[in-house]
């Protein structure tokens, strides 16, 4: 046996040890510890996810991710409080909501440039290729500004694009299986399937049109939106650039951890530096079970974590995106070279982690007060939780995030709460030296 090998089975035995006593000790105070573990650990695990398929696809560190973390948190703290007016805190509205109308036209009008105009055939010196794009852009920025500047009508100015979501992600299911159907009855597949994808979109919207109560909800989704069409906004607009004239993961670094900065910096400029509660979410009051407490918000946090994984899982392994994602991972070059439009799949794959860790962010937020410098520490609870399961492994971020999650709280039982990011990095300095690769190493 190794040395390595021989200080896993150690600390292993350990740590068996040290649970086996402090359950004897007081079982529920245990249970306590388990579910807290659990709580914060789908959180690390969520931003672990979208930092693991980030860094597997681009193979740099966008530190970027942790802005978008803040982002996601004060998303919903802005869109909550403006109900009330901002007057108490000192925001100005008007500049903030034209900058992120701003941000979503300008990805919007690259969308359709790259997704819609191509799958058109519209030749490259037509008027249309000009003016398509900026007139979706426009709509697309005037929208969001609207969504923006009136938050209490969140579940009326959002419900038409939650109706079309529903119905093209129904119609996409169902395109999916109506294909396996012989030529002759296709086609009246085809017209009750679209009859049917209509209803299902009316149906959706209407229901989140008499909604208001999911206003709350509502901005969670506008704010991973947002955090995400930023994301992809900085690859577009700088990593994209950068990374064909300097190919250099130092730079690329360097350059993330000044958007990280920056982002900070505004964000405290903006919102002040004190900490702010959001509001409390549903399942805020606790649970008790075997004496111990637990909420269901927390209970609905690991769900999510859940459910996440499981989506990346079927989006990476079932679809041609996923395929794209996985061969530009193995080799940008090559997947260029097959056909694979590598820069518009690095994109998306932006949008998604920054939306990934927007959600982290909003979760950590309704448990803990939010600040700016929030992103930093979960940035670095994400990673760690990487390093742990296994870099670039989906399955080792998921098993890193709740390991981190319940070393943290099993770690605070005799010591203070201080002692926590203390144990974290103990822990990352372990994996490091020891086992860099992770428990479940990327093959």
């Amino acid at each position: 046996m190794t040395g390595t090998r021989l200080l896993a089975v150690v600390l292993g035995l350990l740590t068996v040890a040290y649970l086996v006593w402090k359950v004897t000790e007081s079982g529920e105070q245990a249970l306590q510890f388990a579910f807290n573990g659990l709580s914060v650990g789908a959180v690390y695990a969520v931003m672990a996810l979208g930092f693991t398929l980030v860094y597997s696809t681009v193979w740099f560190f966008d530190l970027y991710y942790g802005a978008a973390a803040a982002l996601g948190a004060y998303g919903v703290f802005y869109l909550r409080t403006q109900q009330a007016g901002f007057s108490q805190y000192g925001i100005d509205a008007l500049y903030l909501n034209i900058l992120l109308a701003v941000v979503a036209a300008g990805v919007a009008i690259w969308a359709v440039r790259v997704a819609l105009l191509p799958r058109m055939n519209v030749p490259p010196d037509s008027t249309l290729r000009r003016a398509v794009p900026l007139a979706v852009g426009v709509a697309v920025g005037a929208y969001i500004w609207v969504v923006l500047s009136f938050p209490k009508l969140l579940y009326l100015t959002v419900s038409p694009a939650l109706g079309l979501a529903a119905a093209a992600l129904a119609f996409w299911l169902a395109y999916l299986a109506v294909r396996r159907i012989p030529p002759g009855p296709r086609r009246v597949a085809r017209i009750a399937l679209g009859l049917a994808v209509a209803i299902l979109g009316a149906v959706v919207g209407f229901w989140f049109a008499g909604s208001p109560h999911l206003n709350l909800y509502i901005s969670w989704l506008v704010s991973c939106l947002l955090a995400g069409a930023v994301g992809l906004a900085m690859y577009r607009g700088l990593y994209a650039f950068m990374r064909e004239r300097s190919r250099s993961p130092l730079i690329m670094l360097v350059a993330s951890l000044g958007i990280l900065l920056a982002i900070s910096a505004a964000i405290t400029i903006v919102f002040q530096a004190a900490p702010r509660p959001l509001p409390a979410a549903f399942g805020s009051d606790p649970w008790t079970i075997g004496g111990a407490n637990i909420k269901g918000f927390n209970l609905f946090t690991i769900a999510v974590s859940v459910a996440a994984f499981g989506g990346l899982l079927f989006l990476l392994k079932s679809t041609a995106f996923g395929k794209s994602v996985r061969a530009i991972g193995d080799d940008e070059e090559v997947s260029r070279v097959v056909g694979i439009d590598t820069r518009t799949v690095i994109a998306v794959v932006f949008f998604i982690g920054a939306a990934l860790a927007a959600l982290a962010g909003l979760l950590s937020g309704h448990d803990t007060a939010i600040q700016p410098k929030m992103g930093l520490l979960l940035l670095l609870k994400g990673w760690i939780a990487s390093v742990v399961g296994g870099l670039g492994n989906l399955y080792g971020a998921m098993l890193g995030g709740f390991a981190l999650g319940m070393v943290e709280q099993f770690g605070i039982w005799d010591l203070s709460g201080e002692w926590k990011d203390a144990i974290s990095f103990v822990l990352l300095i372990l994996f490091l030296s020891f086992w860099p690769r992770g428990i479940l190493p990327r093959n």
